[in-house]
């Protein structure tokens, strides 16, 4: 049997239902987290910055697929302390995946990634949009 938490605001809970939102949450359930992601025009590119400090870059991956962005990666991060009669040790670790659709279409064979100060920056060329063509009427 299943110990099940009372609240008084939801006396009458679903456990089934609760664990479908958990199991939605996914890597955000399990301590995962996920990075804002700001995206702007600059010239003709489209340009994708993402706060990752600490996450080394080997553990990113970036891809461009019908003009969505994605981007994912683990970090893991450990922390040790001895003084005198006192230890402590923490570990973080978790996974994170961000699409975005980008407002334009893009040329993701031309991407660029940077990564300073903790910041993962992405500039992706826009394609040339087919111009308007006026058709003149023969009489």
């Amino acid at each position: 049997m299943r110990l099940v938490k009372w609240s008084p605001m939801f006396p009458n809970r679903m456990p089934d239902f609760d664990d479908m939102f958990e199991d939605f949450a996914g890597p955000m359930a399990q301590g995962g987290f996920a990075p804002a992601i700001d995206v702007y025009e600059e010239g003709n590119n489209m340009v994708a910055e993402v706060p990752l400090p600490g996450v080394d870059t080997n553990n990113i991956e970036v891809s461009i697929e019908n003009d969505v962005l994605s981007i994912e990666g683990k970090t893991e991060k450990k922390t040790e302390v001895d003084e005198k009669d006192y230890y402590r040790k923490e570990v973080r670790y978790g996974g994170f995946h961000r699409a975005v659709a980008l407002p334009c279409s893009v040329d993701g064979e031309k991407a660029k990634a940077d990564y300073n100060d903790g910041v993962l920056k992405i500039s992706v060329p826009k394609l040339e949009v087919a111009k308007k063509k006026t058709i003149t009427i023969n009489k």
